[in-house]
């Protein structure tokens, strides 16, 4: 696929997780936090998911397409980001905009968050957090957050990253929030692993 398909792709399930998740999740349960399922992602407490290019909901299915306004309507609630001021970023997306999204992009989006969800429980020992202001699963460990992200405005590619709550000095630390790896350097489970652990040891040793 070419990269404004899936940037687009990215964008729309992205802002899918802040107006039809992340949002009203938080209106109802005061938490933003989210998780990633089978083929897709769901909220902690609120019982929907995306799952593969369609919105899920306890007493039906319909497809992403459309608006979000009108596809909230559908499934009996209101699509609205997280308050301002939880945080600074996320996608700004008019819940009345018109949207595109491609399946192809979609799987791959989703393929990246499981074996990101995978290799973050295996390194973690903890369920990890999708997270609709960026849009990146993470868990935290020690003050070092690892996580996975299928891209964003400054890398528009998928990786994973390992982000100190204080910056470390070194040759490992690449990028201003601390260490990335693109998707096709830590593509599996064990890779995704084997860059945590380095990441683990590095920040203990350069802090």
């Amino acid at each position: 696929m070419d990269d404004i398909t899936y940037e687009d792709t990215r964008f729309a399930l992205h802002a899918a997780a802040e107006l039809l998740i992340a949002g009203p999740q938080y209106r109802r349960f005061g938490s933003i936090r989210m998780r990633i399922v089978l083929g897709g992602f769901a909220g902690m407490k609120w019982p929907v998911s995306v799952t593969g290019t369609d919105l899920v909901w306890p007493q039906g299915r319909i497809r992403l397409d459309g608006s979000y306004s009108d596809l909230a309507k559908a499934a009996g609630f209101e699509a609205d980001a997280p308050p301002a001021g939880l945080y600074s970023d996320g996608t700004r997306m008019d819940p009345d905009e018109p949207f595109t999204l491609d399946a192809a992009a979609a799987t791959r989006v989703h393929d990246w968050f499981a074996v990101g969800d995978t290799a973050l429980r295996r390194f973690g020992n903890e369920q990890p957090v999708l997270w609709p202001e960026h849009f990146d699963l993470s868990v935290a460990v020690d003050e070092v957050n690892y996580g996975v992200s299928p891209g964003d405005w400054d890398h528009p590619a998928p990786y994973a990253y390992v982000g100190p709550w204080t910056r470390r000095q070194g040759e490992f630390w690449n990028a201003p929030f601390g260490a990335m790896r693109p998707r096709s350097e830590v593509a599996t489970v064990e890779g995704l692993l084997e860059f945590f652990r380095e990441g683990k040891a590095r920040a203990a040793q350069d802090n």
